[in-house]
């Protein structure tokens, strides 16, 4: 999404994550949750996407044990798009839909280019191709996914 500025969201992440839960979150411009602290937020993972296209999909995926959930919606977590506009989130319950999703945020957080990892001190760091492996940048995997997929 673009911002994660909701205090009791961000507690229930932090509750979940001290709970054992893994999260991995991408949230394009402002964030407050601060990942990677020791007994808070040690499971927690924000990266920022920041390439040549303004984009914030608002895709959620949850695991619950196996029983996959895939959701979209409008809005971001900000307390004016949850308490005071007309915002909406609703299940993709096609299985191929499902999938196509899933994919798409695992190219995103597999981006190695123009991702940008937060640090518990509140700083980023871009993240960079480790030796031996190639560069993603997943704006430009997810354009050729369309052109091909037009083709």
């Amino acid at each position: 999404m673009n911002a994660l500025v909701d205090l009791p969201l961000i507690l229930a992440l932090y509750e979940a994550s001290q709970a054992g839960v893994k999260i991995d979150l991408i949230i394009r411009g402002i964030c407050c949750l601060r990942p990677g602290v020791k007994g808070v937020s040690e499971n927690i993972r924000v990266i920022s996407i920041v390439g040549r296209f303004l984009e914030h999909s608002r895709i959620f995926y949850f695991h619950n044990r196996g029983n996959e959930e895939v959701f979209i919606g409008s809005a971001d977590w900000m307390p004016r798009n949850l308490d005071r506009r007309v915002e909406a989130v609703t299940p993709v319950e096609d299985p191929d839909l499902s999938k196509d999703l899933q994919e798409i945020l695992g190219i995103m957080l597999a981006d190695n280019r123009h991702a940008w990892e937060l640090q518990p001190d509140s700083h980023y760091i871009q993240r960079r191709p480790t030796s031996g492996s190639g560069e993603q940048s997943s704006q430009n995997v997810l354009m050729e996914m369309a052109s091909q997929s037009v083709n």
